[in-house]
């Protein structure tokens, strides 16, 4: 009997990682789809929209019971894990010292430790032409004042998903990992809610972000930034001191007295 082939999406409720929730059964031969976020409503919403069984999966991966129970999941399945997408995550956009020690220990939790855990509870079901792909930023390439937490999350996810993609060459197993510039989802709400933040030279809508991800699923690259101006941004942090990139962004966002 043929093992069940499965995509599984971290961050399926909302955002990046429901609209490629949503496109995966159009490009990947998948039996179903297990959606992982916190609101199960919203999970069993998305299962409507998609044209292959579901599984919602209502779990705070901040909390290590998920992920036991996620792995408990695949092993009592034994299903062929054809793709990964961690697309959960969060930010919050502030002086450091002034991020309360919940959400300091939480973008921590899930932006990289859940990540890290879920990645190694899946590995074991993925199969020559499986795909993981792991949402990072932008932000991954350079230090980030009032940011300063996020982006080295994003710097970690990014460093891991290439290291970890080489690794597994000899499988033929790869690992993606997405670096989007700002990006209009409800990220926002919870990263930017007294508006620190307010210089934004391009937002780009989630529905591009999903398709620049589709398409480089399908190329050899271990990372991809999508846009013109996200790629901008990336070639400065390339060639320019990150003590004036710093300095650039403070400025824009006029944070020196902050």
């Amino acid at each position: 009997m043929s093992r069940k082939r499965i995509a599984i999406v971290t961050g399926a409720s909302s955002g990046i990682g429901k609209l490629i929730a949503q496109g995966l059964p159009q490009r990947y031969e998948v039996d179903e789809l297990w959606l992982i976020a916190r609101n199960e409503d919203r999970l069993l919403a998305l299962g409507e929209t998609v044209s292959v069984p579901i599984r919602a999966l209502s779990l705070d991966l901040t909390e290590k019971e998920s992920v036991s129970m996620l792995t408990a999941l695949l092993e009592e399945e034994q299903p062929d894990v054809r793709v990964l997408v961690n697309a959960s995550g969060y930010g919050k956009f502030e002086r450091f010292d002034r991020i309360g020690q919940d959400d300091a220990a939480g973008m921590v939790d899930l932006n990289c430790r859940a990540l890290t855990l879920v990645m190694r509870a899946v590995l074991p079901y993925c199969t020559q032409g499986s795909i993981i792909v792991n949402i990072a930023s932008v932000a991954a390439f350079q230090p980030v004042p009032f940011g300063a937490e996020y982006a080295a999350t994003k710097a970690y996810v990014l460093a891991l998903s290439r290291a970890v993609n080489l690794e597994l060459r000899p499988r033929k197993i790869r690992v993606l990992a997405v670096c989007p510039y700002w990006t209009k989802t409800a990220f926002f709400d919870r990263a930017n809610p007294q508006g620190l933040i307010t210089h934004f030279d391009c937002m780009y809508d989630p529905a591009f972000i999903a398709k620049k991800t589709f398409s480089a699923m399908k190329k050899k690259k271990d990372y991809v930034v999508p846009g013109f101006v996200a790629k901008a941004t990336h070639a400065a942090t390339k060639l320019l001191p990150h003590s004036l990139v710093m300095r650039v962004f403070i400025g824009q966002q006029k944070l020196k007295n902050k």
